[in-house]
C-alpha cells in the first residue's frame, strides 16, 4: 500500500505524462492522488521515462527520473510551505570504498509560477503515451551555493517531506543562507539550520575536483537536470453567443532546467565525481 503523500520512494522508478487539461479517468474525488508518466530524451540521447505524482489536498508534486548513468533525481514542490526539495540517489564506486549509493538532498524557496499549481498537475492527463517528448522552453542552469546545512530531526518543521525524502540523506541535507531568512520571516525554529565553512573561513579550502587528498575538506559540485515538467499553463480565448470574450485552461507549456550545486563536504571521499579525469 502506498502511503499517501508526494515522496515518492526512493527505490522505484515512477514515471511521468503530460498533458491536456481535464479529469484523470477513475479519479478518486477531490483531493485524490494523480500520476503521470512522460518519456523524455536525456541530454546523451537516451530515453528515459519520468513519473509525476499530485497531490492537491496536501498542495505538492513530486517528480522523478533516472538519468543514464543510474543516479534517481526526486524534485517535490511543497507550495504550502513555498518549498523546493531536491534528491539524488547516486550510485557508489564500492572499488573505491563508497557505499551502495549516496544520498544528497538541496532544499530552497519555491516561487511563485515556477511550476504548474498541483491542482492543475492533478487534472492533467496522457496523450500519445509513445511519444517521446522534449521540452518546448529550456531555461537557464541556476548556480546555487549550498552554504547551510538543516538538521534532518527537525526539518519537518521546514516541511513535512523532508522526512521521507531526504531519510537516506540526514547527514546531507543543505540549503541556502538567503532562503533561510526567508523561512525566518515566516517563523520557521532556526535552530535547524547551522552555517557551513566557506572559503573565508578556512583559506586553503578547494574545490574538490582540484584537492588532491580524498580525505580533506572540500567544495563539492554537484548538477542534475530536470528534463521536462509543466512549468506554464496555456489559455485559449473562447467567444459566447453575444460575442463575450472569455479565456479558459486549454493546457500547459512544458520546461527544462538545470541546477549546479556548491557545498561542503568535510573529506572529498563524499564528492568522487567532482574530480578532473
Amino acid at each position: 500500500m502506498r502511503a499517501r503523500g508526494c515522496g515518492l520512494s526512493a527505490l522505484l522508478l515512477l514515471l511521468l505524462l503530460p498533458l491536456a487539461a481535464g479529469p484523470l479517468p477513475g479519479r478518486a474525488g477531490p483531493g485524490a492522488l494523480s500520476e503521470l508518466r512522460v518519456r523524455v530524451r536525456l541530454p546523451d540521447g537516451q530515453v528515459t521515462e519520468e513519473s509525476l505524482q499530485a497531490d492537491s489536498d496536501a498542495d505538492c508534486i513530486s517528480l522523478e527520473l533516472r538519468k543514464g548513468d543510474g543516479t534517481l533525481v526526486t524534485l517535490t514542490a511543497d507550495f504550502r510551505q513555498e518549498v523546493k526539495i531536491f534528491r539524488a540517489l547516486i550510485l557508489g564506486e564500492l572499488e573505491r570504498g563508497q557505499s551502495q549509493f549516496q544520498a544528497l538532498c538541496f532544499v530552497t524557496r519555491l516561487h511563485r509560477n515556477e511550476i504548474i499549481p498541483s491542482e492543475s498537475m492533478a487534472k492533467l492527463r496522457q496523450k500519445n503515451p509513445k511519444t517521446v517528448r522534449q521540452a518546448e522552453e529550456v531555461r537557464g542552469l541556476e548556480h546555487l551555493n549550498m552554504d547551510v546545512a538543516v538538521n534532518f530531526s527537525k526539518g519537518a518543521q521546514l516541511s513535512p517531506h523532508i522526512h521521507n525524502i531526504c531519510s537516506e540523506a540526514k547527514e546531507a541535507i543543505y540549503t541556502r543562507e538567503e532562503d533561510v531568512k526567508f523561512w525566518l520571516e515566516k517563523g520557521v525554529d532556526g535552530s535547524m539550520f547551522e552555517v557551513l565553512p566557506q572559503s573565508a573561513d578556512l583559506p586553503d579550502l578547494q574545490r574538490c575536483k582540484l584537492c588532491l587528498d580524498r580525505w580533506k575538506p572540500c567544495i563539492c559540485s554537484y548538477s542534475l537536470s530536470i528534463e521536462w515538467y509543466p512549468c506554464m499553463l496555456k489559455y485559449c480565448k473562447s467567444r459566447d453567443a453575444s460575442g463575450k470574450v472569455s479565456s479558459y485552461k486549454c493546457g500547459i507549456r512544458s520546461c527544462q532546467k538545470g541546477y549546479g550545486f556548491d557545498y561542503y563536504v568535510p573529506q572529498k571521499q563524499l564528492c568522487l565525481w567532482d574530480e578532473e579525469t
